[in-house]
């Protein structure tokens, strides 16, 4: 059997402190958010691959207060956008002023808009036009904004978490596939259980309002994420990321032209890879897991591609959702 070094045992203790960690930081969340740990674990995933975040579903759900509360108990400086169809980027990203000294003397001075800001909420981002929801691309994937010729740094670390109302709804624009892609992932936010729904009623209108504590700071967020970059991947699991994503694109991209393969419009590209492998070793190091596993690939595969697919006619004549597509491809992985 071999041995471990002393820099693989300092490793392994960061990996299982890192994990004691993280359990004290769900259970701070979960005390104000009832029936949606799932929802809770993804949106700390995404923060500890250093990703942004797209949340999706109906009013009501508590979209808003786990942003709210994952910016309390992470200890970021949060901000709030909400969008809406009058919405300009200047309103998001900031603008230049003219201002005059004492001595007469004009100059620009620029006012940073909310998005310089740690923690980035975007409430409701498909209310806004696209020309106002693109104003966030350059900074999700640069991490810094560009006014009047001049660059802006943005906070370290920067993480947005958009929430959307389903397309149906009135009143929404579709956001544009450029941006969408910048999502590490789509979280869908249903219904809480009975159980949970009744813990919230008894819990929540009573005199005492139950607030979120702070249990991590910016340099303990800082240095985990630079922990889940080190844990080791297999090659198996490596081997699954690849076929998986590789498998969700349309034929005439070389996913070999299966029955499958022809349901789908237009597939993930190489982004999607990206986010699965270091999406996988986040969900890893929140179990206290050494390494991820082929099942955190498949827990992860539908967050991570559902919003980087498109159906084909043909799957949409035929009724097919992506769901089912997607489950379809991860069977292929056990």
């Amino acid at each position: 059997m071999t041995s471990l070094t002393q820099s693989d045992e300092d490793l392994v203790s960061q990996i299982e402190a890192a994990g004691e960690e993280l359990s004290q930081v769900r259970e701070a969340a979960a005390s104000v958010i009832f029936g949606q740990d799932n929802v809770i674990d993804l949106a700390l995933i995404t923060v500890l691959a250093g990703g942004h975040a797209l949340l999706i579903g109906v009013p009501g759900l508590a979209k808003t207060l786990l942003v709210e509360t994952l910016g309390t108990v992470l200890g970021l400086d949060e901000r709030r956008i909400q969008f809406t169809p009058d919405l300009m980027p200047s309103d998001i990203l900031g603008s230049e002023v003219l201002e005059e000294s004492d001595s007469g003397k004009r100059h620009f001075r620029f006012i940073k808009g909310p998005v310089f800001a740690q923690l980035l909420m975007a409430d409701e981002i498909n209310r806004a036009s696209p020309k106002t929801q693109s104003a966030l691309l350059q900074a999700m994937q640069e991490h810094h904004v560009t006014v009047a010729g001049e660059r802006h740094d943005l906070p370290v670390p920067f993480h947005v978490l958009a929430t959307q109302n389903p397309l149906e709804q009135e009143g929404t624009y579709p956001l544009p596939e450029a941006q969408l892609d910048r999502f590490l992932l789509q979280i869908d936010v249903d219904y809480p259980d009975e159980i949970s729904e009744r813990r919230m009623l008894l819990e929540t209108t009573g005199t005492t309002d139950r607030k979120a504590r702070q249990v991590w700071s910016v340099e303990q967020l800082m240095k985990t994420r630079n922990l889940v970059r080190q844990l080791p991947v297999g090659e198996s699991v490596v081997d699954a990321i690849l076929k998986l994503v590789r498998s969700a694109r349309p034929a005439s991209e070389g996913s070999g032209g299966d029955s499958l393969s022809e349901l789908i419009s237009w597939g993930p590209g190489p982004r999607a890879s990206q986010a699965l492998m270091t999406g996988v070793r986040a969900r890893a190091l929140m179990d206290g897991r050494l390494s991820p596993s082929i099942d955190d690939v498949i827990a992860l595969a539908h967050p991570v591609l559902r919003h980087r697919m498109a159906l084909s006619f043909a799957a949409r004549a035929e009724g097919v959702t992506l769901d089912e597509i997607i489950s379809r491809l991860t069977a292929r992985l056990d």
